[in-house]
Parts: structure tokens; C-alpha cells; sequence
């Protein structure tokens, strides 16, 4: 596997330490958050996903614990808009260059608003897509927020 993507390339250009760490994706899982934590031996809770949104028909993203659901209003009123809906995946896809379960915050093809929920700031490190199926990048929390000038709220359900 190459381990060298988009996301981490924003992320040495940025100067943020961080770490590669990769698993056995398993296509067809519906639950790749959770999939990714189970092999990593990491909490559910640390380990974050990307969940690709239209806020009043304009693209955003929310990143979240892979072990918990986004709630639409919360996610609507973090990134100040009305009316959130998830994203069609191929729609996905083409706007960020990554393949569902491979959907990473980080080096898309067009830099969109973030929110993160707000439980990434009770951990010292989280994992995240690292831009690929099957490799996720552990940082701390604060260096994300940072570099993706990302809104930090309540998301979830």
C-alpha cells in the first residue's frame, strides 16, 4: 500500500507530526470507522470519520467519532447554515478525489468548511482517514483543527 496521498502530503507541507498506521480494509463493511478501530486496537471514539454534507446545497464536511451518528441540525448550526443533508457518495467522490471509505478531511481537491465534533478535545491524539481504504493518520486534535481552520461543536446525535 502506498502511504504517501494527498493527506499526507498536506500534512508534511504543513509541518504536523503524525503517524501512519494501516489495516486490512474489508470491502463492503457499511461501518469503515468502525472497522478501522477494531483493527487498529484503538476506541471507537478516537477514531474519526469523514462524513461528506451539503449545507444549503454548498459542500462541507464533519468529522466525527466512527462509533457515533451526526446530527444534521447540530451540524447545520455549527457551519451557520439551515439545512443539512448527507452527501451523495459519488457526488463525494469526485469533489474530494478519495474513494468512499478512503475520504479523508485532509488534501481534497477543494478546501471545504470543517466542523469537528467536539470529543476529539478529549483526546490527546485521534485518528482520521489518512486518504485512503485501510490507513488512518493518528494526530492531535488541536494540529487538525489548525490546519483545516475547522469549527468545533457538538455534531452528534
Amino acid at each position: 500500500m502506498a502511504t504517501s496521498t494527498p493527506a499526507t502530503k498536506t500534512l508534511e507541507k504543513a509541518g504536523i507530526a503524525f503517524e501512519l498506521v494501516q489495516y486490512d480494509y474489508a470491502p463492503g463493511n457499511d461501518r469503515v470507522g468502525l472497522q478501522a478501530a477494531d483493527a487498529i486496537g484503538a476506541p471507537p471514539g478516537q477514531v474519526f470519520k469523514t462524513l461528506m454534507v451539503e449545507l444549503d446545497g454548498k459542500p462541507v464536511c464533519a468529522i466525527l467519532p466512527s462509533d457515533r451518528e451526526l446530527n444534521m441540525k447540530k451540524c447545520a448550526k455549527a457551519l451557520k447554515g439551515k439545512s443539512a443533508a448527507m452527501m451523495d457518495p459519488q457526488k463525494a467522490e469526485r469533489l474530494t478525489g478519495y474513494k468512499v471509505g478512503g475520504i479523508s478531511p485532509l488534501g481534497s481537491r477543494k478546501r471545504l468548511p470543517a466542523a469537528l465534533d467536539a470529543s476529539a478535545k478529549s483526546y490527546d491524539t485521534i485518528f482520521l482517514n489518512g486518504g485512503q481504504r485501510g490507513l488512518q493518520v493518528k494526530l492531535k486534535p488541536d494540529d487538525l483543527i489548525k490546519l483545516l481552520g475547522c469549527q468545533v461543536e457538538d455534531l452528534v446525535r
